[in-house]
């Protein structure tokens, strides 16, 4: 199991706002504005790379006026730039954020291997996860871990695969089973937790040869301070270091075993 620093090089400023999946026809105008994101985003971070391990970066603003903790579920938004930058091999760590901000930004750069957080909560399965089975064996570790309180949540998630898994297909359905930690949107119905109240996410990857289709998942969730510094971008005033970069963790984190 591993775990990355989150990307804190210089970022590319969006020319097109960032925006999530669209399930109309090709030729809807948003569908034409989803191409249109992820095409220029990813001219953005074209031209010579490090080779090795890397790790990418999305911060996503949004309007003052909007609830940061209501939808926007930001492993929305990094599954479908990780996708479309999938040519270029070893994505290892992806963070997202969302913040009040009137800019989005993008960074990538070499992974630099971390500490893991404090408390981790481990899962283990073989499922597909397309299945149900899958989200089942998922909830079931984390079945007794206390509720997170009201309020923003920081969500790293550390995966270890087998070379026939693709990691960024696990996202969603894992972070569907964690209703005890996030709580249910729905108390009546599983698979829909809280999820828009992660403002910051982290999830990373470790290739084992060994393994077949076995998926560990390593789990580390934790409350955000309102208070806490905000995320730092570029041609602001200076900041503080999020609470998210410091290890080890800070002790608001709750133990999930």
């Amino acid at each position: 199991m591993r775990w990355f620093i989150r990307p804190e090089n210089t970022a590319h400023q969006l020319r097109v706002a960032p925006r999530l999946a669209s399930w109309d026809k090709a030729d809807h105008p948003d569908q034409v504005r989803l191409r249109e994101y992820l095409d220029d985003t990813k001219s953005l971070l074209a031209g010579p790379y490090t080779e090795g391990p890397w790790a990418l970066r999305l911060d996503v603003d949004l309007p003052a006026g909007r609830d940061l903790l209501d939808m926007a579920d930001l492993d929305n938004y990094a599954y479908l730039l990780a996708w479309h930058l999938r040519d270029r091999p070893d994505l290892v760590s992806v963070w997202c954020t969302k913040q009040h901000s009137e800019r989005s930004f993008v960074r990538i750069e070499a992974a630099s291997e971390t500490a893991a957080p404090a408390d981790v909560l481990v899962a283990r399965t073989t499922a597909s996860s397309s299945s149900v089975a899958y989200k089942q064996q998922i909830h079931a570790a984390v079945a007794g871990a206390q509720q997170l309180p009201e309020g923003a949540v920081r969500l790293e998630l550390s995966f270890t695969v087998g070379p026939r898994r693709n990691w960024l297909n696990l996202w969603k359905q894992t972070i569907d089973s964690l209703d005890p930690i996030l709580g249910r949107t729905y108390s009546n119905r599983a698979w829909h937790p809280r999820d828009g109240r992660i403002t910051e996410l982290g999830m990373h990857v470790a290739v084992d040869p060994t393994f077949g289709y076995e998926v560990v998942v390593g789990i580390a969730a934790a409350s955000v301070n309102p208070a806490a510094e905000v995320v730092e971008q570029p041609g602001t005033r200076p900041q503080r270091p999020s609470a998210a970069m410091r290890r080890p963790a800070p002790p608001d984190i709750r133990r999930l075993s």
